[in-house]
């Protein structure tokens, strides 16, 4: 389902609903960047001093798009996932973070399937991408599960990395 919410969209999966990203997010949100296990190979915590920048982008950006990820039976926040420009320009990246109590229970793959829907019949988008560490194999296993295949590796921020795509069919 997509239903329009200042000029953003509104989408649900069976056990989520993902709302735009906006202010009043901020205090959740915040969790996400201050945890050590969710930004293990996102580059470690961000300093707090950081985030409220870091936020007004993803509130403000019109080249991307930022959903906070809730379940719809508690209204916790599961996560946050965004599709935009990956760093090379050619295509949309799709990429996300969960916290991990909501780790391993299929959350994040109805998060990724909504959005590759989306970037491919509302957005018309060619082709996806998503960037992940190669040792990241929960992300990596699920990206395979939402149908991307690996495409290359390269190393950036440090360390190896794997392009996962998926095209329009």
């Amino acid at each position: 389902m997509v239903e329009e919410y200042l000029n953003r969209k509104i989408l649900e999966t069976n056990r989520c609903v993902m709302m735009p990203f906006q202010k009043t997010d901020y205090d959740e949100v915040k969790q996400l960047y201050m945890n050590q296990e969710v930004r293990r190979y996102l580059g470690g915590v961000r300093k707090e001093e950081e985030l409220p920048l870091i936020f007004d982008e993803m509130c403000h950006t019109r080249d991307e798009n930022h959903w906070v990820v809730r379940n719809k039976d508690t209204n916790g926040l599961v996560g946050v996932i965004s599709l935009g420009p990956h760093h090379d320009g050619s295509f949309h990246e799709i990429s996300y973070q969960l916290l991990p109590e909501w780790w391993g229970n299929g959350y994040g793959l109805e998060a990724v399937r909504t959005i590759l829907d989306y970037a491919f019949d509302v957005l018309h988008l060619p082709k996806v991408i998503a960037e992940t560490q190669i040792a990241n194999l929960p992300s990596r296993k699920l990206l395979e599960k939402a149908g991307m295949r690996e495409e290359q590796r390269l190393i950036r921020f440090g360390a190896e990395q794997v392009i996962y795509t998926m095209a329009k069919q």
